[in-house]
């Protein structure tokens, strides 16, 4: 686990480590159910998310609204960090059979009006992703 104190001025924990270590391994975002099923949490939702807050807070990793209303969680290595803070300006995919929430590595350039300047974008495109796609085909 990469979790440096100069960054995180927080105490490491077991389950931080834990929780961590899985959404660096993950090819793509998890949610709550997600990390508590693939690690066997025996620790309460209300700190699992304050410790998946913490990440977002500290910009190690970001949180995406998915279309079903739940909270994803992503450790994106491609992502710009500015000042320690996480920003992103990517596309996510959540696919509607088999629920996989993905971080897509094409950037995404709004032209806002004069005045207004844009840090983070958070766009969602819900479909089918290439694995599930190809089992309809």
């Amino acid at each position: 686990m990469q979790l440096s104190s100069d960054n995180m001025k927080r105490r490491n924990t077991q389950f931080k480590s834990e929780i961590f270590d899985l959404l660096q391994q993950s090819n793509h975002a998890l949610n709550h159910e997600m990390i508590t099923e693939a690690l066997n949490l025996k620790i309460d939702r209300t700190t699992i998310y304050r410790i998946l807050n913490s990440f977002c807070e500290d910009g190690k990793v970001h949180k995406i609204i998915g279309d079903d209303g739940k909270q994803y969680f992503a450790y994106c290595e491609n992502c710009k960090k500015i000042k320690n803070k996480h920003s992103h300006k990517h596309l996510h995919f959540r696919c509607l059979s088999c629920g996989k929430l993905e971080c897509l590595k094409q950037r995404i350039d709004v032209d806002l009006p004069m005045g207004y300047d844009g840090k983070m974008y958070n766009f969602l495109i819900s479909g089918y992703c290439n694995t599930c796609n190809a089992v309809t085909e």
